[in-house]
C-alpha cells in the first residue's frame, strides 16, 4: 500500500503557533524530510517528538524527491517541513508535489502560519488583492523585467528579503516604482517583531542610520487610481483636442465614439469636445 506525503506548515518564529493537527501528523509519520534537520530537530524536541529525519533543501530537492517517492511507494508516510512557514512558498516543496501528482501518490497540506499573510494583515495596505513575488533576483538585469511587469499593478506587492540585501532592494524598488507607501515587517511572531509603515524614501533613510537585523517582509502599495489618472492626462497634454479625436477615428472608431472617448480621456463634457470636431471628416 502506497504511503502518503504531508506538507506541514510550521511556525515562522513563535513555537506556540504550531497547530494540533501538525503535531498529530508529525507524531504519526514514519519519516520527516526537513529543509534543515538541525532547525527542525529543535521543533520536534520542543514537543518531544522522536522521528528519523532526512535533509530536503533547494540544493538536493530534485534527487531527494525521487528518494521520497520511492519511500512513499514502499508504504511510508512522510512529513515535509521547512525551517519556517509553508513548504513550496519560497521554500522547497513544489518539486515533490509535482512528482506526487505525476505518480498518482496522495498528499495532504497541513496549513500553518505564513509570513506573507501575517505581514499583509499587519501592513494596513489593500488586502483584497495582492501579488507575492518572494525574493527578488540578486542581479539588476534579472530584477528589471520583474519590476517592469509590476509597475502598473494595482495589487499590493509583497517581497521577502534578507538583512544584507534590504538596502539595495529598497533603493531598487524606489527607482522602479517611485516613492510609494511601504510596510517593512521584521522578525514576525518573534521576540523582536517590528512593523514600520512609512514611504519608500523614509525606509531608505531609516536603514542608512539603523543596521538591518532579521528576516524581512516588504509590502508596497499598488499603483493608485490617481496615478493612473495623472498618467492618462499626461498622454494628451502634447496634442490638441482635434488631434485626439482624429487619433481615435484613425483607429477605426466612428466620429461619435471618438468624441465620447476623447471626452472621457480629458474629463470634459461631450458637448464641449464636439465643438472641436465640427471641421473634422
Amino acid at each position: 500500500m502506497t504511503g502518503k506525503l504531508y506538507l506541514i506548515g510550521t511556525p515562522i518564529g513563535n513555537l506556540k503557533d504550531i497547530t494540533f493537527r501538525a503535531l498529530e501528523t508529525l507524531e504519526n509519520c514514519d519519516l520527516v524530510a526537513a529543509e534543515d534537520t538541525r532547525q527542525s530537530l529543535k521543533l520536534l524536541n520542543h514537543f518531544n517528538i522522536k522521528k528519523p529525519m532526512i535533509s530536503y533543501h533547494k540544493f538536493n530537492e530534485q534527487d531527494k524527491s525521487d528518494n521520497i517517492i520511492e519511500a512513499l511507494l514502499e508504504g511510508k508516510n512522510i512529513a515535509l517541513v521547512t525551517d519556517a512557514g509553508m513548504p513550496g512558498i519560497s521554500d522547497p516543496g513544489s518539486v515533490i508535489v509535482s512528482k506526487c501528482i505525476d505518480k498518482g501518490i496522495e498528499f495532504e497540506v497541513i496549513p500553518g502560519v505564513t509570513a506573507l499573510i501575517t505581514a499583509l494583515v499587519y501592513s494596513g495596505l489593500d488586502t483584497t488583492k495582492f501579488l507575492f513575488r518572494g525574493f527578488l533576483p540578486r542581479e539588476n538585469k534579472d530584477r528589471k523585467p520583474i519590476i517592469e511587469e509590476l509597475r502598473e499593478c494595482k495589487e499590493t506587492l509583497i517581497f521577502y528579503e534578507a538583512p544584507h540585501r534590504i538596502m539595495s532592494t529598497l533603493e531598487f524598488l524606489m527607482e522602479g516604482l517611485g516613492n510609494r507607501k511601504i510596510a517593512v515587517c521584521r522578525e514576525l511572531t518573534k521576540l523582536h517583531e517590528e512593523i514600520m509603515r512609512v514611504s519608500l524614501a523614509e525606509a531608505i533613510e531609516y536603514f542608512k542610520n539603523n543596521d538591518p537585523r532579521g528576516e524581512y517582509v516588504l509590502l508596497i502599495e499598488g499603483k493608485s487610481e490617481e496615478a493612473f489618472a495623472m498618467e492618462e492626462r499626461a498622454k494628451w497634454e502634447n496634442i490638441t483636442i482635434e488631434q485626439h479625436i482624429e487619433k481615435y477615428i484613425k483607429e477605426g472608431l466612428s466620429k461619435k465614439d471618438a468624441i465620447k472617448k476623447t471626452a472621457k480621456d480629458r474629463n470634459m463634457p461631450k458637448s464641449e469636445v464636439y465643438k472641436y470636431s465640427i471641421d473634422l471628416g
